[in-house]
Order: C-alpha cells, then structure tokens, then sequence
C-alpha cells in the first residue's frame, strides 16, 4: 500500500499511477482507501479525477518514502546474500599484523569492494571469540578443525640494529649471537616472540638481558637508542637494519593465515579476497616472503 500510495503522488493520477504499477485503477483505489482506513489519515482530497494530497498526507509521504527506501536496500542486501556477495565486511588482526599487513591491504580496496571494518584482536581466545561475528581473521594462529584457511605468508623474525652496530653488515644472525645482547621484545602475546622463546628454550639458551615492551614499534625505538637488539616481525622503523633471526639453520618466521567460518554464506568472495591477500604481502614483502604452501 505504501508504493501504491507513492506512485499516486509522482504520477498526479489514480489512473497514471495504476498503468506504471501494472494494477487495474479500481484496485488501486481500494489500496488508497485501505490505507486511509487503516493509518486513520486523510491522505487526499479529491478534486474531479486528481487527487490531492492533505497537510497528514505530505508529511506522511515523507515516512513511507524512508520506508520504502529501506525495504529496497533489503531487499538488495538479501540479493547478496544469496549470491554469496559481501557489500561489508569485518576483518580482525593482531596489533602487528593489522598496522603492517591489513591497514595497506585495505588500502587498495575499490568501489567494488565491500566497505570493510577493521577491529585488533587482542589475544588467542578472541579468535574463537569473533569468528562467529567477524568475516575474517588474519593472525598467526593456525586454524582449528571446522574451519576455512587459506596460509598467506611467512614473514621473517628480524633482529633489527642501528647502522653503527658491529652486525650491521650482516644480512642474519644467529641464536648464539643473540643472547649475547640485551634482547627488545614484545609481549608473549605476540606470535615473534612466542618463537623467539622455543627456538632458545629448544636450544638451550638464555639471553643476557630481555626487556619486554607492550609495542613492537617501541621496542625498535629502543634500538634505534642503542639499548639493545630488536627482535620482532614488524615493518622496519627509525633506519634500523634487519638481520634474519635463524634457528637451526632456518630462517625463524612467523606464519599467518586468513581464516574464516566454514558455513559463511559468501564463502566464495572470501577465499577470493584471501587469494589477493596472499598476492598482496607477496607483493608487498618482496624476497623476504616464502608464502606457506597450501
């Protein structure tokens, strides 16, 4: 009744708005008439064949018209729903992997792309806490049973020096060199650290002198002072130089991994969106990336 109602306003006639909604005019009227009875408003005056719209009538023309517009953006929303498009989505990441890997790749959405919402992900059980409500996850834990994951990337652990430090022209460094300096480290919520941890307790090492910082951008600034080594996976800050941590003559990295629930109904979209995030920190990170095999 409120579309009927519409079209006789922009069509000026019962019988224009009748031709344009594919009705007979005795149908529409009646439509006119139930709505009247039923808002308890006189919508129009009468005037031989025209009808005109009443004081009531123009203001409520504006509430059906904010209706009907909303009922059409449903009806569009449920279209995508059912052909497995996203016109949003959320995408949740550690601290570290949203500033250097999901901060950029969103940056290169288009008009095409759904408008996305980014929110951090603070600990290991937030992950099973969001992936319910959350499109995407992008972290460094990888994935339970149940569940749809793409690997993206293996990013390197660095240790990052000032150019005036005695590694400065090296290109790594190893364990044994490590733990004969003060190490910078993020907290043990971070995935670099949490290797970082295994690969000297596997080896039987204990640093000379750790301190822990609640950011990784922090502890670069600390080595930029000259207070230590960095050893992190960020993006690099302050003209440090990165030195690739290795541990057991492997390259120590820390692999993340695009995640999603296994019944969303745009699976597809989203194994599309974490096939050109893989092409994205590809890319992006150049030689220092070896992307997981799937």
């Amino acid at each position: 009744m409120l579309r009927s109602f519409v079209a006789v306003v922009d069509e000026g006639t019962v019988s224009s708005a009748a031709t344009e909604l594919g009705i007979t005019q005795p149908a529409l009227s009646r439509q006119i008439r139930q709505l009247e009875r039923t808002s308890g408003l006189e919508l129009f005056r009468r005037s031989g064949s025209r009808l005109i719209l009443t004081s009531e009538g123009t203001e409520f023309l504006k509430a059906a018209r904010a209706v009907l517009q909303k009922l059409e953006h449903a009806r569009r929303v449920a279209q995508q729903l059912v052909e497995g498009r996203l016109s949003t989505i959320s995408i949740a990441a550690p601290e570290t992997t949203l500033i250097d890997v999901v901060a950029p790749f969103v940056a290169t959405f288009d008009d095409d792309d759904p408008v996305p919402s980014i929110s951090e992900v603070v600990s290991a059980p937030d992950l099973d806490r969001l992936l319910p409500i959350v499109d995407l996850i992008v972290s460094a834990r990888r994935p339970r049973t149940g569940v749809r994951s793409v690997p993206i990337a293996a990013l390197p652990v660095w240790a990052y020096v000032p150019p005036g430090h005695r590694w400065s022209g090296r290109s790594t460094v190893g364990l044994k060199d490590l733990v004969s300096e003060t190490l910078l480290v993020p907290s043990t919520s971070f995935r670099a650290r949490n290797l970082l941890d295994s690969a000297l307790e596997v080896a039987g090492l204990v640093p000379r002198r750790v301190v822990e910082t609640q950011h990784g951008r922090v502890a670069q600034a600390l080595a930029a002072a000259g207070r230590g080594v960095a050893v992190l996976s960020d993006d690099p800050w302050f003209d440090l130089v990165p030195l690739q941590v290795r541990a057991n003559d492997q390259d120590l990295r820390v692999e993340l991994f695009a995640t999603w629930r296994h019944d969303h109904h745009a699976d597809a979209t989203l194994r599309q969106l974490a096939a050109r995030l893989k092409e994205f920190c590809r890319a992006h990170f150049g030689e220092t990336l070896t992307t997981p095999r799937n």
